[in-house]
């Protein structure tokens, strides 16, 4: 069985490949393996933003120069107002640091920052400096986003990684099912092939027996539309194999030179029991942490609604040092304290219904998402127990497609021998021929069955149970 392919350059001319060679080739540089790993490496991004959020930031801001020349309006001291020329500049410079506090939803400050402002017409220059000062801000009874994104984003980061590993599984049962469509059509046109060669052996017989009286013209001809429907049935085997070929490398990006695919042997369907396959999706399979994440986020979009409708307050409190002076050295001698609180609320007196309605749909919408969830999750279950309760089914359909093809192998081979010596009709040796190619291409779609039903349950549990370990995504 040859089919011939175009792959990497790294690939020998014309070296045939197994089904494990094609997965890995393509794992390895297939668009779709790439954009798998393009989403992990996306979500391990948003990952590294959240834990930013929580650790401690340090930030530095400044207005240098703020010049300005213009005819400003100036108040005077009876209450008229004159316009007046104007060059002076405002500078400024801060250093904070930050911390987030994930518990409360608030933040704690440390800053130091100075102010200069230059009249130059006046030839004046002051300082006002902070040297140190500590606060806090801290909202009150509203929503807490850092407490739902602990919650949420260890979650979502861990889903990624098992979507990676079970994307990478899916491209390996998809690229199992194009490899088996190209044996297919290639077992298809080697078979077209052989019945070409069998038809013209059996027509040059049959024109010796015709000549000799021993065959009707009727069965002459009757093996000469043979032999033409054997060449068209060739012809179009070739095209359906190359077409399938075409579809097994643009899905795998593999191109370069020519190899040919191997039949691979049955494959280890150890037999699984449901309710441990089951325990395994669960352990392993991204879905688990979907449906806790979409709970959670539900809880959060309740509490968001919650905690942004209704009263509104916000505490701000901070001391520390501030002095001024005309020289920038002496505005750091013996500063005065101070001391800053500001509380600041808001609530809606008359709103018509407006708060209600929005929590209201929130706690709607939670309700339709557990619902989902549990659907879901039922669905995601039975679909595991099915899988895992057909590969016993799928073993012994694939070992009596393997005994069958056999067996009608050898048939064939006895009749053909049979009716070479006359004691065999044309129409028992064509239903032997059928029989034949019928038993051949139910072996592949036997063994294609098989692979695919072998790659979907790891796919579907990450777990690799021949080497009795979780498929994990490599770092």
């Amino acid at each position: 069985m040859t089919l011939l392919l175009a792959v990497a350059p790294t690939v020998h001319a014309q070296q045939q490949l197994s089904l494990p060679q094609v997965i890995e080739l393509a794992l390895d540089q297939s668009a779709v393996a790439q954009q798998a790993q393009t989403s992990r490496e996306t979500s391990y991004w948003r990952w590294r933003t959240y834990r930013a959020a929580y650790m401690p930031q340090l930030s530095l801001q400044g207005t240098v120069p703020d010049f300005s020349r213009v005819i400003a309006p100036v108040i005077q001291p009876d209450g008229t107002t004159d316009f007046r020329a104007v060059r002076i500049n405002n500078s400024n410079l801060a250093v904070t640091m930050s911390q987030n506090i994930g518990l409360t939803g608030g933040q704690i400050f440390v800053s130091s920052d100075v102010q200069r402002f230059d009249d130059f017409d006046r030839k004046q220059r002051r300082y006002n400096t902070t040297p140190a000062i500590i606060g806090l801000s801290q909202p009150i009874g509203g929503y807490n986003r850092l407490y739902w994104a602990r919650r949420i984003e260890p979650l979502r980061y861990e889903e990624s990684q098992r979507q990676f590993v079970a994307q990478r599984e899916n491209i390996a049962q998809r690229i199992a099912e194009l490899y088996f469509d190209v044996l297919q059509q290639q077992v298809n046109a080697e078979v077209a092939g052989q019945n070409v060669r069998a038809n013209e052996e059996m027509l040059r017989m049959g024109k010796e027996r015709y000549q000799l009286g021993r065959l009707s013209q009727n069965d002459l001809l009757q093996l000469e539309v043979n032999l033409l429907t054997a060449r068209r049935n060739q012809g179009q085997a070739v095209l359906d194999a190359q077409n399938a070929a075409l579809e097994l490398q643009n899905y795998t990006s593999i191109g370069g030179t020519t190899v040919s695919l191997q039949v691979p042997p049955a494959p280890a369907l150890l037999v699984v029991a449901p309710d441990k396959a089951l325990n395994l999706a669960r352990q392993h399979r991204s879905e688990m942490l979907t449906f806790q994440r979409q709970l959670l986020q539900a809880d959060s979009s309740v509490a968001g609604a919650k905690g942004t409708t209704g009263l509104q307050a916000s505490l701000t409190a901070n001391l520390g040092y501030v002095n001024r002076a005309d020289r920038f050295l002496d505005s750091y001698q013996d500063p005065l304290n101070q001391q800053q609180v500001r509380l600041a609320f808001s609530m809606p007196l008359v709103d018509w219904g407006r708060q209600k309605s929005i929590i209201k749909t929130a706690e709607l919408t939670r309700q339709q998402v557990q619902r989902n969830v549990q659907q879901s999750q039922a669905t995601f279950e039975q679909t595991v127990l099915t899988q895992a309760a057909q590969l016993s089914t799928l073993s012994e359909q694939l070992a009596l497609a393997a005994r069958a093809d056999t067996l009608a192998q050898r048939r064939y081979d006895i009749a053909r021998a049979t009716y070479q010596v006359g004691r065999y009709s044309l129409t028992d040796l064509n239903i032997a021929l059928s029989e034949k190619d019928q038993a051949k291409r139910a072996y592949i779609v036997a063994l294609r069955a098989g692979w695919v039903a072998y790659y979907r349950l790891r796919a579907l549990t990450l777990y690799d149970f021949e080497r009795q370990r979780p498929l994990v995504a490599n770092p």
